[in-house]
């Protein structure tokens, strides 16, 4: 019912005292001016001043609106500066830690698509805080975070790019090979070879094996995913892995098996800081990120 120009009106009126003043300040004839205030008299019902009040004076419902004017229309015109500055008064740094060894490869064509939107900003991706990148993320080490694991807080915020699925990869000749999918008891004193994160960590642990109470075998860890995917194939052991990096198993003898009849699948969260100073650039990225994740997910289809 009350709109913005209504409150400037009323501002207008108070500064500059008589309606021929309040016109020019609002860059409006007086017949213009009158009409409006007229319409906004009608919308509350009562008159706003006293007719030919000199100096012009307010009635109480006048009054009121005034006190509204001026609690808001600050606020409004700090809103509208902030937006018109857009990505000028941001910082153009963006610290971006990742806690999935694998991303690394689908990341880089963002990257460049990012860069392509925003070439003055820098953007540093580090795996340098892998086990403690949302505690990072709150002290200001890292700007942006990829999880899949979100921890509830006030200070960060999550949100969601994508979902993706988690395979098991075997030998070609391994006897799971020919599983239309496992249950968690075939993996029972399996060797498991993995990226060099703690077992506790590992989705397959997490969310397959652990629940249904089954112990893997032997943990071993590699930090190349070519490394990793060779191993397997020489019946080393066992891993699982997200859909887009089985894909760099071409050439070797090994096969992609679905955990559980539904398959495993997973979230990909972006983390930030709820008073991040860079909102407009880490929105960037995370819209850059989703429609990558909709392209490997039509990929994998």
């Amino acid at each position: 019912m009350i709109e913005l120009r209504h409150l400037r009106t009323l501002m207008a009126l108070k500064e500059s005292g008589s309606l021929a003043g309040a016109a020019k300040k609002r860059f409006v004839t007086q017949s213009a001016l009158s009409h409006q205030i007229k319409e906004l008299e009608t919308r509350i019902n009562s008159s706003i001043f006293v007719r030919k009040s000199k100096p012009l004076t307010f009635t109480h419902e006048g009054a009121r609106l005034l006190n509204l004017a001026e609690e808001i229309l600050p606020k409004v015109i700090a809103t509208e500066s902030d937006l018109k500055r857009g990505l000028e008064g941001e910082s153009q740094q963006l610290k971006l830690g990742i806690e999935c060894h694998s991303c690394f490869r689908w990341l880089m064509p963002v990257i460049e698509q990012f860069k392509q939107h925003a070439p003055a900003a820098q953007i540093d991706i580090s795996s340098r805080h892998l086990f403690d990148s949302l505690n990072a993320l709150e002290t200001g080490s890292l700007d942006i975070v990829l999880t899949s694991d979100p921890v509830p807080g006030h200070s960060i915020a999550y949100q969601h790019l994508f979902d993706f699925e988690v395979k098991l990869v075997v030998s070609s000749d391994s006897t799971l090979a020919a599983q239309a999918f496992v249950t968690p008891a075939q993996l029972a004193k399996q060797t498991l070879i993995s990226y060099p994160v703690p077992l506790a960590r590992l989705d397959i642990y997490k969310h397959f094996l652990e629940p249904a109470g089954i112990e893997p075998g032997e943990q071993k860890q590699c930090d190349l995913t070519s490394m990793l995917l060779q191993r397997v194939a020489c019946n080393d052991g066992v891993a699982t892995l997200p859909t887009w990096s089985i894909r760099e198993s071409q050439g070797l003898s090994l096969t992609a098996v679905k955990l559980g009849a539904e398959g495993l699948k997973r979230p990909l969260f972006g983390a930030y800081r709820r008073d991040a100073t860079n909102a407009n650039l880490i929105q960037k990225w995370f819209e850059l990120v989703a429609s990558e994740g909709i392209k490997l997910q039509r990929i994998d289809q």
